[in-house]
């Protein structure tokens, strides 16, 4: 059930509406817009008489949420959501951000090399694994802990914020003097009790696709980080499995727009993993911002034939800088800035 308050609602009106609520049983979220306050109730709200509360002093109209997910939804925040980071950079709005980086931070020089091309081309974000769920448990598992200071030092120099891999609920404490925002991977999208305890934190969350999953599992899915609190959620497309071969994932590119209808929470693409294919990370990022996405996501290296994972789809840094130029012309004509 979603509240909508008149645009003149009181706090004293407001707090009456979440008091009422409150006492016929449901959790309360209250976000607040540039034009009304929106209270969502989660929980049994099946009999719930919503003619009860349209009558309370400040409310402007109540309805029924059909969809599953709740906080989620666009009704939640119809003006959308634009996650703000401590460096100025922001996700959501008309500008769109672009998160790049190493797959794995595998040393200082390699990854203050890689920060100093990500500001030189005018990114915001330091993307870097320091735990890194690998396929193969022979193959370079990360840095830990070590490789995350790296990563914090080369984005405090550069002016970026830093985007980073959990994996599991011990890692989110250690992990929080070093990134600005968790990224749950494609793994872990449907790792129920990690995504509750992110909800109880106040760091960003980019929640990936899971390999297999449709929107509405992707989206009842951010309901666990949102339900906890925690507004500042970030989707992505990073490509599910079909049977398809020729690419490493199909790269769903329709999705985009779809969780843009669906959702109010920001959208971000990953053409490194949505192919597989360095070959094919410049025209899906293209796709992706014509598609609407408000961030891309990609995987840079000074050396990307030797990068220790996900070699093949790794841009090298020149090509990174290329592709920056030709995205700006693409949100140009798509009435946005990058």
């Amino acid at each position: 059930m979603i509240v909508a308050m008149q645009e003149n609602a009181t706090e004293e009106q407001i707090d009456a509406v979440i008091e009422a609520m409150t006492e016929a049983g449901v959790n309360v979220h209250r976000t607040t817009g540039t034009m009304q306050t929106i209270l969502a109730a989660v929980g049994q709200t099946a009999g719930l008489d919503l003619a009860k509360f349209e009558m309370l002093p400040g409310v402007l109209h109540v309805h029924r949420i059909s969809a599953p997910y709740k906080l989620s939804g666009r009704a939640f925040r119809p003006e959308g959501t634009v996650v703000e980071f401590a460096n100025g950079a922001r996700i959501g709005g008309e500008q769109v951000a672009v998160i790049a980086g190493p797959c794995a931070v595998e040393n200082r020089e390699q990854i203050f090399a890689i920060a100093a091309c990500v500001k030189r081309a005018g990114a915001r974000f330091l993307r870097g694994g320091a735990f890194k769920p690998r396929s193969s448990p022979y193959s370079f598992q990360g840095h830990g802990i070590p490789g995350l200071q790296m990563l914090h030092e080369a984005a405090q120099a550069h002016g970026l914020a830093t985007v980073s891999e959990v994996m599991e609920i011990a890692q989110i404490e250690p992990m929080l003097p070093y990134v600005d925002c968790f990224q749950v991977g494609a793994r872990n999208m449907q790792n129920f009790n990690l995504l509750r305890e992110l909800g109880q934190t106040r760091k960003p969350v980019l929640l990936k696709r899971g390999i297999a999953a449709t929107v509405e599992e992707l989206l009842l899915s951010s309901e666990y980080i949102l339900s906890g609190g925690n507004y500042d959620v970030i989707l992505c497309e990073r490509g599910i499995r079909t049977y398809e071969t020729s690419t490493r994932n199909t790269m769903d590119i329709s999705a985009i727009p779809v969780l843009k209808k669906l959702s109010h929470l920001p959208v971000v693409g990953d053409p490194s993993h949505g192919t597989g294919r360095r070959d094919m990370v410049a025209p899906m990022a293209k796709a992706a911002l014509a598609a609407g996405a408000d961030a891309l996501l990609m995987e840079i290296h000074p050396n990307a034939d030797k990068a220790v994972s996900d070699a093949a789809q790794t841009l090298y840094l020149d090509q990174f800088e290329k592709l920056m130029g030709e995205l700006r012309l693409i949100a140009t004509a798509v009435g946005r800035t990058l």
